[in-house]
């Protein structure tokens, strides 16, 4: 079992995305609690908690929130309870939780299979700056 520390939150993301690259520093930037911690999805460590919890990352392959000991979210339902971690006026985003999941794993799927084609890939996953680099709990590709 990976042990992140009390109270902290796991978020594996597609480390080539640009989208979702951008997204990690959006949620690096909002994170004032000190909340979440990262790993790319092409990292061993995203494999094994992967692995753990029995998620198959060819159905859900780009934004997974783990809270460990508790559950696991894909998709929609990953991006609103991130959101809702930041406090504050981003608890108003729970109000889309009374959209339907279909819906908004519909709309979710629609941006994540284009992600690559709208917003481009990288070569090899983001490299964290020193300041940032202890939010990351891995970054081997």
């Amino acid at each position: 079992m990976i042990e992140v520390g009390d109270g902290k939150q796991i978020i594996l993301f597609d480390g080539v995305c640009n989208l979702c690259n951008g997204a990690v520093r959006f949620i690096i930037k909002r994170d004032r609690r000190d909340l979440f911690r990262f790993a790319p999805l092409q990292s061993e460590i995203a494999q094994t908690l992967l692995q753990e919890r029995h998620i198959d990352n060819t159905l859900v392959d780009s934004l997974i929130l783990i809270q460990p000991g508790e559950a696991f979210y894909v998709k929609s339902t990953a991006a609103l309870k991130i959101a809702n971690g930041f406090g504050r006026l981003w608890k108003l985003t729970g109000i889309f939780f009374w959209v339907p999941r279909p819906i908004r794993d519909w709309v979710y799927d629609r941006i994540a299979s284009n992600r690559y084609s709208w917003f481009g890939k990288k070569e090899t996953c983001m490299a964290p700056t020193p300041e940032i680099q202890h939010k990351f709990l891995e970054m081997t590709t």
